[in-house]
């Protein structure tokens, strides 16, 4: 793996941040990134929210699901309050592109909502319907998901949608070991595992402790799952965070150039080189995610 630390170092002295370049520029199919974890409070939706402003900045056109059932908090980053979200369009109140929300940073999100459960409970002419719908998405480049925390019926579904599972954890103890306890489910519960299952260590002091939580991971993942988990890099533990939080705005707006903000831009870097999209696009998300919900 390249030296994350030494390139953010590089990255902070040339205050130039990640360059675009041809292999950045948008492909034909829609990518599916699905963010998770295994509990709560280790900043997956700040991370969401972040990569998705970071894969703005290179050009693309982005859109946040905010697939949290009951505790959607997407918009609470944003400071938006939407009149409508996911549960509108269930109950055929509301059309997705009537509920999706342009934001002044450049990316659009789709407010989630507890009604969002009710879809593996559809039947196949309510099904459809609302498969028509999500194909409005298919025109953007990045569709990020950002489920709830925990295992959950739900969170499956999307995580065997995506073309990428991207599961965040921090070096807390418990953390990690819950993040352990999603990866071996989604070995177990989802057959013909075919997306790209990669690590992310958010909040950590240094490199070499992101390393040494990566390293453990994906070693024993490797070992007693016989499952391959990419290690896609580490955010540091940034104080303009909190400050970002408080002021329901995104550290990448905040600060563009703190060490967190620089952090994600290496990710997402990392996330463009590995874009082989072997699930077959938005299309395909689709029907994998209504199969699974079928069963």
């Amino acid at each position: 793996m390249e030296d994350q630390a030494e390139k953010l170092r590089e990255m902070m002295r040339n205050k130039k941040g990640l360059e675009k370049s041809p292999s950045f520029q948008s492909g034909k199919k829609t990518r599916i990134i699905t963010i998770t974890s295994g509990k709560g409070g280790v900043g997956k939706t700040n991370v969401s929210v972040n990569m998705a402003l970071a894969y703005a900045r290179l050009g693309k056109k982005v859109v946040v699901m905010d697939a949290d059932l009951g505790l959607a908090n997407v918009n609470v980053m944003l400071n938006l309050i939407p009149k409508f979200n996911l549960y509108h369009v269930i109950r055929k109140q509301k059309t997705m592109r009537e509920i999706m929300v342009e934001t002044e940073y450049g990316i659009s999100i789709v407010a989630g909502a507890s009604g969002f459960s009710k879809i593996a409970n559809l039947n196949e002419e309510e099904r459809q319907e609302f498969i028509d719908e999500l194909e409005t998405l298919s025109n953007a480049d990045i569709i990020i998901v950002d489920t709830s925390a925990g295992v959950s019926d739900n969170v499956l579904d999307f995580i065997a949608a995506a073309d990428d599972a991207v599961i965040i954890t921090t070096p807390e103890p418990t953390a990690i070991t819950d993040a352990y306890g999603i990866i071996k489910i989604i070995a177990t519960e989802i057959d013909s595992l075919n997306m790209g299952l990669k690590l992310v260590v958010n909040r950590v002091k240094s490199a070499v402790e992101a390393k040494k939580v990566a390293d453990r991971m994906t070693s024993i993942a490797g070992q007693f799952l016989n499952l391959k988990v990419e290690y896609l890099g580490f955010i540091y533990d940034d104080a303009m965070v909190s400050q970002a939080v408080i002021r329901q705005r995104p550290f990448m707006v905040t600060d563009p150039k703190c060490k967190a903000s620089l952090c994600v831009q290496h990710i997402v870097g990392r996330m463009e080189k590995s874009d082989v999209r072997g699930n077959g696009g938005f299309g395909n998300m689709i029907r994998r995610f209504f199969g699974r919900a079928a069963l």
